[in-house]
């Protein structure tokens, strides 16, 4: 599943880099203080109430937390300006930040699963847990859903790939929230060995979510194209553009969030190269402001009309 991909929208304006830079820190630190209090009160109730799921689940909103410095660092250095040794800039410092959640989110997830799978080896060192931990992992489900509603909403507004990411792990602790909860009410209704159990399946959930992002951002590093409908919606704003008589050879690569274009467009053969320049930078113009474009190379081809080229006959038009 891949969830860095948004919509085109024609007429909607990517925002400035400043903008979503400020969008992404404000979300981020609301995150910080959520993953800090709850990273606090479930390993601490987790161990007052034996309740390994919770601290499990407490463990998570560490990662959580971890993740939120991780994606402020990025923010912060890909909003510096291009540079001799970075020409498109430096917004795949989020593709890397992605990276790193995708790692991060794998460790955690492996050194839960490990934990678990001891546990229910050895059930009968598993301790009936207090009613507290239900409690907790109650409120932590609560917190952990309205802060994924409310930064997914800031992610698809500015159109951050990073914050989508983020938010996605705010989702998958509210899931782990859940599961343990389940978990922990089987324990207290006298199955105990249901509290690893729960553990089990929330590093089950955690290191997939790990891999999905971590091999998203790694196809990003490596110049993945952008999906078919953006491309699409790209070439018709080239074709619609005056002069443009047709538009070939269209690739992409993402930079971070924004995207960078070659083009191959064909203007009349009989135009002079003033005249062919100024309708490549007029195309170049509508790309970079109608779509989320940082940059766009256009080739411009002559063209010719069919049935002027056949009455002219062959050697005798534009090498």
């Amino acid at each position: 599943m891949q969830f860095s991909t948004f919509s085109d929208d024609p007429d909607h304006n990517p925002y400035p880099p400043a903008e979503r830079a400020a969008a992404a820190a404000r979300s981020t630190w609301v995150s910080v203080g959520v993953n800090l209090l709850l990273t606090i009160s479930q390993i601490a109730i987790g161990i007052m109430s034996k309740s390994q799921g919770l601290i499990a689940d407490g463990i998570h909103s560490l990662s959580d937390l971890v993740a939120d410095f991780v994606v402020l660092f990025a923010g912060h250095h890909s909003r510096k300006d291009a540079d001799d040794d970075h020409p498109y800039g430096h917004q795949r410092f989020e593709t890397a930040a992605s990276l790193a959640l995708g790692g991060l989110l794998m460790a955690v997830g492996l050194a839960m699963l490990w934990s678990a799978f001891h546990k229910i080896q050895t059930p009968e060192a598993v301790a009936t847990v207090h009613s507290i931990a239900l409690w907790a992992a109650g409120g932590a489900l609560i917190a952990k859903e309205l802060l994924f509603r409310y930064m997914l909403a800031v992610a698809k507004r500015v159109k951050s790939s990073m914050l989508v990411a983020n938010a996605w792990h705010a989702r998958s602790d509210a899931a782990s929230s859940l599961v343990v909860g389940v978990g922990i009410a089987g324990n207290l209704a006298g199955y105990p060995i249901l509290d690893p159990i729960a553990a089990l399946i929330v590093g089950c959930m955690v290191t997939k979510m790990g891999w999905t992002f971590g091999w998203d951002a790694l196809h990003d590093l490596m110049d993945r194209s952008i999906d078919d409908q953006e491309v699409a919606a790209i070439r018709q704003t080239l074709a619609e553009t005056q002069g443009v008589s047709d538009v070939h050879d269209v690739r992409t690569r993402k930079m971070g969030d924004m995207i960078v274009v070659d083009a191959h467009i064909e203007v009349d053969a009989g135009l002079t190269v003033e005249q062919g320049h100024d309708i490549a930078v007029e195309a170049r113009r509508r790309v970079m402001q109608r779509h989320r474009v940082l940059n766009m190379m256009t080739h411009v081809d002559p063209w010719r009309r069919p049935d002027l080229d056949h009455a002219i006959g062959p050697g005798h038009g534009t090498p």
